[in-house]
Parts: structure tokens; sequence; C-alpha cells
């Protein structure tokens, strides 16, 4: 098994500047574009997006894998669960 630092999203997603909620509803229909088990990589500002969107997400039945302080922003990934999880 591959160390969490290697992980390579199949996609990526700028939202930095973008306000909430539509942060999260851009995030879901990426990840509902995506194929069932899909990495996603999303760009997401300091403050009120990453203390929202990844509680939101996985509320939503996503999995988030990885979250990385990159000092003006943040990197989420996230994954698309398999059908039937």
């Amino acid at each position: 098994m591959k160390p969490s630092s290697l992980l390579t999203p199949d996609a990526q997603l700028d939202l930095r500047g973008t306000p909430c909620p539509i942060n999260f509803v851009r995030t879901k229909l990426r990840l509902e574009k995506m194929p069932l088990g899909g990495l996603l990589e999303v760009w997401l500002d300091p403050g009120e997006p990453i203390e929202q969107v990844p509680d939101s997400l996985t509320m939503a039945g996503y999995q988030v894998e990885q979250i990385t302080d990159c000092s003006s922003y943040f990197s989420l990934l996230v994954r698309r669960p398999l059908a039937g999880q």
C-alpha cells in the first residue's frame, strides 16, 4: 500500500475565491461526473470553506482522504465511493 503523500488525483478543481456553499456544490457536481473510485483534488480557501466543505462531503457519502495546508490555501483529496458503499 502506498503512502498517502503519493495519492495521485484523477482531476483537479481550483475553488479558491469561491464562497460557501457554491464551492461544495461545484465539488459535488464534479465528483458525480467522475468514475466510481475516482480521486479529485480540490483547492479551497482557509476559513469557512475548509471548515465546511470536507464535513459536507463526508455527510454526502464521499471519502475525504487527505487535507493538506498549502499555506495560502488547502488541498483536499476526496474520492467518489464505489457502488454499494
